[in-house]
């Protein structure tokens, strides 16, 4: 092969591994990506570790799925659009149900990646934004997510230091690691103030499967204008009602 021809090979064989992942594909492992490819082992596992590096493929255990930089381009990262796209008209009920601004996030690293939100009415300024990210140990649907999460997940996240974002941030290590217990045992996270002054949030975790979860939902409203301990239950059941038709419609797609 010319040099000159490599750079055309190369995209040309990240597509072809892109291109791999089905519509119902969350993760794939070298193996499968090399006999779906045609590529060779080896240069599969090179251009998935390079892939990996800038954001295209993300880590699950052995194996690589779609990852978030894909969806920040605007390009067709499956899961995380069937996400939102399942998520919504739940979403909507749930903004209906307790007129607060409803979030749909995931997890990327350390941060959360907002994919949804449906303002509330006369809602508080929040420091989200569709395809925004923030801290996720300061955030409600952040916390819903570790919660959910391996720990090395939680150690990277402590790693990277627990920096202040509103008046009540957590910033001590212990404190965090014993909030994210309580909440993986009751399934839902608050927030009062810790991403934002005024602000009270309430999350739970959207989870398919054994695997971490692969979405947060959030209700946010104005401290002292919202009962976030009332509003938890409609927020858990939404999570519930979003995993519920993931794994129903995953179910379909395999039957098909």
């Amino acid at each position: 092969m010319e040099r000159g021809d490599e750079p055309t090979s190369v995209v040309r064989r990240m597509s072809d591994l892109l291109a791999a992942f089905g519509p119902t594909d969350t993760a794939l492992g070298v193996n499968e990506l090399t006999r779906r490819t045609g590529i060779p082992k080896a240069t599969v596992s090179r251009l998935v570790k390079e892939m990996e590096g800038v954001g295209f493929l993300e880590r699950r255990g052995v194996k690589v799925g779609l990852g978030l930089r894909l969806f920040e381009l605007g390009e067709r990262a499956s899961r995380r659009r069937s996400v939102r796209e399942v998520a919504l008209p739940f979403l909507a009920d749930l903004r209906e149900a307790t007129r607060q601004t409803v979030h749909l996030a995931i997890l990327d690293g350390t941060e959360v990646v907002y994919v949804e939100i449906l303002p509330g009415r006369d809602a508080p300024w929040l420091p989200s934004g569709v395809g925004g990210r923030l801290p996720a140990h300061a955030t409600g649907v952040g916390k819903a997510l570790l919660a959910g999460a391996s720990p090395q997940v939680i150690g990277d996240v402590l790693a990277a230091g627990l920096v202040r974002v509103g008046p009540r941030t957590i910033t001590a290590p212990g404190p965090l690691v014993r909030q994210l217990r309580r909440i993986a045992s009751s399934g839902i996270a608050y927030e009062h103030e810790e991403s934002a002054p005024g602000v009270a949030c309430v999350a739970s975790a959207v989870r398919v499967d054994d695997g971490p979860p692969v979405a947060a939902v959030s209700a946010s409203g104005w401290i002292g204008k919202v009962d976030i301990r009332r509003v938890g239950p409609a927020v858990h059941t939404t999570a519930l009602s979003i995993t519920r038709a993931l794994t129903e419609g995953g179910d379909r797609d395999r039957r098909a």
